[in-house]
């Protein structure tokens, strides 16, 4: 598997190898939306990645979808990322922060003000929240205004600035997963009858917008874009997914930004027109068919020399083995995740994965 640890160029990074981390929510900061010491820890155990993308992290107060996730919109969260990404490069490891705005996917017992979440149209995600008091349905979100749609990308891009100041490497804009740039793309979630919605190009244009702004304000070189073609998370739905993420495509290229990161979901002919489309790097979360989960090594390796990714990304894989690249190049063995540690805790099953040394 020789292919997976070759250098790669994307935007201004010199990656060394083609490994990514894939982002994944762990739940672990405080309540303010701090991270802590341990999250310094964690991420500098995989340092080793070409590229490590973090979890999904707020934009802004309205944009936070789940409790105990970071943000990076105040001058406090800026700070406590400061010693996650100096550990990182102090290991010699690249990192960007995923913006993830989780609009719909929402609940007023997050925000101060008890206010409705957002989204591009009144349609309830029909998923819950998990509160340690129980789960709670997430209502009806409030219909953005054109002025609130402004207002969401300009947070966009003034998260951006934090994390550059907060040392990242770039961002990716989480355009995946049912959040809200999904929610403007997909057509079951997205029944707008202004420049938003309708067709495949318009409710593209919110997405370009973001990125359009996030790369204005830092540089379109450190600015990655996830893409979840056809998937259906947090209750969202296309039924045009080929002509939406050509439209998608087509608008993003001209931007130039570092990466397109696909994930997945079981459709490799559509991973397949999106790399003959998308000029740039292409970062893929490997998943050929519905019960290829989780992605291993293998299939990441399959994908590089078949020509559809110019770097893989695992997500499991990381964060059961902080020493992976080590792992595959032995040949394993591989720690496996404990599942009941993913969101929440303290360090058990966030650092204590053993490597093997």
């Amino acid at each position: 598997m020789r292919e997976l640890f070759e250098p790669l160029s994307a935007g201004k990074l010199e990656l060394s190898n083609r490994l990514v981390m894939a982002p994944m929510t762990r739940s672990r900061a405080v309540e303010d939306g701090k991270v802590t010491d341990v999250t310094a820890e964690y991420y500098r155990q995989r340092a080793t990645a070409g590229l490590i993308i973090t979890e999904g992290t707020q934009p802004s107060v309205r944009g936070q979808g789940y409790i105990w996730t970071p943000g990076l919109h105040s001058d406090d969260q800026v700070e406590a990322w400061r010693p996650v990404t100096g550990a990182v490069h102090a290991a010699g490891g690249r990192i960007f922060a995923q913006l993830m705005h989780a609009g719909r996917v929402g609940h007023p017992v997050l925000y101060p003000d008890g206010g409705l979440p957002l989204g591009p149209s009144p349609i309830a995600s029909g998923e819950r929240l998990f509160t340690p008091d129980g789960l709670l349905d997430h209502p009806v979100p409030r219909e953005m205004t054109l002025d609130d749609i402004a207002q969401a990308t300009a947070e966009f891009a003034a998260s951006a600035r934090n994390a550059i100041d907060a040392g990242f490497d770039g961002v990716e804009l989480h355009g995946a997963n049912g959040y809200l740039i999904q929610q403007f793309l997909a057509d079951g979630s997205n029944t707008r009858t202004d420049a938003y919605g309708g067709t495949p190009g318009n409710r593209t244009r919110f997405a370009v917008e973001v990125a359009r702004a996030v790369s204005d304000a830092i540089g379109p070189d450190r600015v990655g874009f996830r893409v979840s073609p056809g998937g259906n998370a947090n209750g969202v739905s296309e039924s045009d997914t080929p002509e939406l993420y050509s439209a998608l495509v087509a608008s993003l290229a001209p931007l130039g930004l570092a990466y397109l990161h696909i994930m997945e979901v079981g459709d490799r002919a559509m991973t397949r027109r999106i790399r003959a489309e998308w000029p740039g790097t292409l970062i893929l979360n490997p998943h050929p068919t519905p019960d290829s989960f989780p992605a291993t090594p293998e299939y990441g390796a399959a994908a590089l020399r078949d020509g559809v990714a110019d770097a893989v990304s695992f997500a499991e894989m990381w964060l059961a083995n902080p020493d992976l690249p080590a792992r595959i190049r032995a040949g394993g063995p591989y720690n496996d995740a404990d599942p009941a540690t993913f969101y929440g805790g303290d360090h058990r099953g966030y650092t204590d994965y053993p490597t093997l040394d």
